[in-house]
């Protein structure tokens, strides 16, 4: 019985720790457009908070300057998930910040961070960072 508990206990921390919460799925979606190089599809798809604060030329402009000498995805996995009811410069709300490494073509060892907040039913960006 010890055992049992000890693998379905070990199953639920693997599947919170793999990015299979809605919040991360959503995060790889959005991340699969801006790796396709659809940046514009990347602002429209993203929070209204996000939109507001920058227009989608000025994102397009910023991911071709930062994200597309990166080059392609090599891999990428979800090394945290947490809760926030507050951001730095955003309203109160519900988010969750998931922290990925990844690796790309031009660059081994990165870290994207990208912070969601909860619209209606769904998930959408209002952060993304690359270090």
């Amino acid at each position: 019985m010890k055992n049992i508990f000890l693998l379905i206990l070990l199953t639920f921390s693997m599947a919170a720790y793999s990015g299979n919460s809605p919040e991360s799925e959503s995060v790889i979606s959005w991340l699969e457009i801006v790796d396709s190089g659809k940046y514009a599809a990347s602002w429209d798809e993203s929070a209204s908070f996000f939109q507001e604060q920058i227009s989608s030329s000025s994102w397009v402009q910023s991911l071709n300057k930062v994200r597309a000498p990166l080059g392609r995805v090599i891999s990428r996995k979800v090394t945290s998930t947490s809760a926030h009811s507050t951001l730095p410069g955003a309203p109160a709300g519900e988010y969750v910040v998931v922290t990925l490494a990844t690796n790309y073509q031009h660059k081994n060892s990165a870290t994207e961070t990208v912070a969601v907040t909860k619209n209606g039913n769904e998930w959408r960006v209002v952060g993304y960072f690359i270090k």
